[in-house]
């Protein structure tokens, strides 16, 4: 947990390299096998504004990688654990470790903080600080809350992003000024497959009920396809009552893989079934497989239907397994360059070129233009 390091100072001028601070979701770490698409988002978005010759310094814990600098702020033996009732014990350890990295930003000179930590505490520890809040779920009512009874009213200096339109709408009656920049990825992480398994459609997640892969089961089954599937077990008494005693039976889980691993896995099915039966806010997976060539077959909740065009796969035109089988048929068929190309829309350059402007925005409003409306920020 040391702070020990040289802190950047000063405040760079518009157009020059910045001096950012990250401040990562602490429940897992920064690195791959990623536990899920906001470890994955933040790992990318860290790398890329480093790539181009930013200061970048990564809060997060323990046995995070990073091209910028990384500051463990939590030790690594920390088990995250999901329980029904709030664990206070487990808060209390989480909330310290973000306040000391919220202090070292504070003492650090940075020109700019990147929240990715979906926590109250930045808009309380930092409204003096320029920072740029990306939303990456629905409206947290811990957040929410506090802006609406006034214990953290919005700071000029802060902005906000959400990750699709889809789930801006619930964020936008409370934020003003919200704008939409879509995650993106980088398309030579996500080399097309050599062949697909005839017969087999893919799946990859983490195993939990929202993800839906009960559902996935059903309509591979349907579609007379095997489903592989791929992703760490969130949920033991969800995948031992409701996915393990269908294992075995044309459905097998082949772990939770890492980066090269889950590209070659995806790359290898016929199609991917993604299965979200809540809003989902983007959906990661899913424009991984586009890019490795891959169609896909979806549930029309949250973001899908801002991510699958007709190119890239095909939506269900209802919300269960026979209407997401008929998808998976459809989507099968799909000329896979064109998949891939459909994936190109959402580069990781994109991304982080928007998010370079929002930021330069923050830090000299009166000298560049408005900041686009959320519709010019839609591929």
């Amino acid at each position: 947990m040391s702070l020990d390091f040289p802190l950047p100072q000063g405040r760079a001028a518009a157009g020059k390299p910045l001096r950012i601070a990250i401040l990562a979701h602490l429940h897992h770490p920064i690195s791959s096998p990623f536990l899920g698409g906001l470890e994955m988002h933040t790992s990318l978005m860290a790398d890329e504004f480093a790539s181009r010759g930013h200061d970048v310094t990564l809060f997060a814990k323990a046995g995070s990688v990073s091209r910028g600098r990384v500051v463990d702020v939590l030790p690594e033996s920390f088990d995250f654990r999901r329980s029904p009732a709030p664990d206070r014990r487990q808060q209390q350890t989480l909330d310290s470790a973000l306040g000391s990295a919220i202090a070292a930003v504070r003492d650090g000179g940075f020109d700019v903080v990147v929240n990715n930590s979906l926590s109250l505490l930045p808009y309380l520890g930092l409204a003096d600080v320029p920072m740029l809040t990306i939303l990456h779920t629905p409206p947290l009512p811990w957040i929410i809350e506090a802006v609406e009874d006034g214990r953290a009213p919005l700071s000029p200096l802060h902005r906000f992003v959400s990750v699709s339109a889809r789930n801006a709408t619930g964020w936008s009656t409370h934020l003003p000024d919200l704008h939409v920049i879509h995650n993106g990825i980088r398309l030579a992480d996500w080399p097309a497959g050599t062949g697909s398994r005839p017969g087999t459609a893919v799946w990859a997640g983490r195993v939990t009920p929202e993800k839906g892969l009960h559902i996935a089961i059903d309509a591979a089954r349907a579609a007379g396809m095997e489903l592989h599937f791929a992703g760490p077990i969130s949920d033991a008494k969800y995948f031992e009552r409701t996915v393990a005693p269908h294992l075995g039976r044309g459905v097998r889980h082949v772990g939770h893989l890492d980066h090269r691993n889950l590209a070659a896995f995806l790359g290898s099915g016929e199609v991917f079934i993604a299965s979200p039966v809540w809003s989902e806010p983007f959906g990661l997976t899913a424009l991984e497989a586009m890019a490795c060539g891959t169609p896909v077959a979806a549930l029309p909740l949250g973001a899908m239907p801002e991510i699958i065009d007709a190119d890239g796969g095909r939506l269900a035109e209802g919300l269960g397994a026979d209407a997401l089988a008929a998808a998976v048929t459809a989507a099968r068929r799909l000329d896979r360059d064109r998949v891939r190309n459909s994936a190109a829309r959402f580069s990781a350059a994109a991304m982080v070129d928007s998010y370079e402007e929002q930021v330069r925005f923050l830090l000299n409003p009166d000298g560049l233009p408005s900041a686009p409306p959320a519709e010019a920020l839609v591929p």
